[in-house]
């Protein structure tokens, strides 16, 4: 059997990925200047994932699939020290977007087996920007002055399964937790819609006191059998990799209601349903000129769009709070956020 060098991408899945099945093994090996994990005989099951996770990403740019002759330490299965055996070189780092490439390898290997190859690469866009919010909670956490200072190294996580996957996923782990009395916790069982950020702007115009908003058919008030499933909403939209969140919020508001915003003030960023959601969102009120002449119904027809936007005086949008036909929590938020922030808003117009 060909031995088996993975660097960039999918060692760091391997590493990352509880549960990944033939993980266990490796040997740290480096090709090239580039660390790596290497198998020298390589299980059954790591080939199939790996097999796998290639036919998805065929095509794309970074991807690395080439064999070489490379000398096998003995504990990598080679019995005389010095030898050489050919092994299959496999390595993901998409150019620009180096970082995604781990998270992006170890969501396609959890889908082995249960989505066809050519699905998931029609799905790779969501995929790189569910990879982009794993590494955004990796890179900025919040703080932590009242809370425990407890990072991931307090839970203990032996399993990860996918059971369901198309444009968003349902993630399953096994896991132990620390708990507040210092021991872990019984190994439990949690699972978790995983779907990616989002940036979320309300427009609004301090010189004529006007906001912006957007009203559409919402398939989640449609699930809970609402009455009335359209809903009235500030514009917002996911962060593409390789995108900030405030260049999510200007290229939606564009998208959306054709509107060029002018300075974006950060409201929050914050977890709406943190018990079983990954949805993480960066709120913004975001500085424009608005007119009634906004008024009308926009979005990308390629993604099913249908948006009406609605011109309205900051009064009006408060008894919409009031009287719960504002009922999307985002938009209650910035509102709020708005009413304490408008007089210093509108003294700088």
């Amino acid at each position: 059997m060909m031995a088996l060098l993975l660097l960039e991408g999918f060692a760091e899945a391997v590493l990352d990925g509880p549960g990944l099945p033939g993980a266990a093994g490796a040997v740290p090996h480096a090709l090239d200047g580039r660390a790596g994990l290497l198998f020298g005989e390589p299980a059954p099951a790591l080939c199939a994932w790996v097999e796998y996770a290639t036919e998805v990403l065929a095509g794309e740019p970074g991807l690395e699939d080439r064999t070489c002759d490379i000398t096998l330490p003995p504990s990598a299965g080679q019995a005389v020290a010095g030898a050489s055996k050919p092994a299959r070189v496999l390595a993901y780092a998409p150019p620009g977007l180096e970082l995604l490439a781990g998270p992006m390898v170890g969501e396609i290997a959890l889908c082995a087996g249960q989505v066809p190859a050519e699905a998931l690469h029609a799905r790779l866009g969501m995929i790189r920007t569910r990879a982009a919010a794993r590494l955004r909670g990796r890179a900025h956490p919040a703080p932590a002055s009242l809370r425990r200072d407890w990072g991931r190294e307090a839970v203990r996580e032996s399993a990860r399964r996918l059971p369901w996957a198309g444009f968003f996923t349902v993630e399953q782990s096994e896991l132990c937790f620390r708990r507040f009395d210092g021991a872990m916790s019984a190994p439990v069982e949690r699972a978790g819609f995983v779907s990616g950020d989002a940036a979320i702007v309300l427009p609004y115009d301090p010189a004529r006191d006007l906001v912006l908003l957007i009203e559409q058919f919402r398939y989640g008030p449609f699930l809970r059998d609402d009455a009335r499933p359209w809903t009235l909403e500030p514009i917002a939209g996911r962060i593409d990799a390789g995108e900030s969140p405030e260049e999510a919020a200007r290229r939606e508001a564009r998208e959306e209601a054709g509107l060029d915003l002018e300075r974006l003030e950060q409201v929050s960023a914050h977890y709406p349903s943190p018990g079983a959601n990954s949805e993480f969102f960066y709120c913004y009120v975001g500085l424009a000129r608005l007119d009634a002449s906004m008024q009308g119904v926009g979005g990308l027809e390629a993604e099913a769009e249908d948006i009406q936007s609605h011109v309205i005086g900051f009064g009006r949008l408060m008894e919409l709070v009031s009287s719960g036909e504002a009922n999307c929590g985002p938009l209650v938020l910035l509102a709020l956020w708005l009413e304490a922030n408008r007089p210093r808003l509108r003294a700088g117009a």
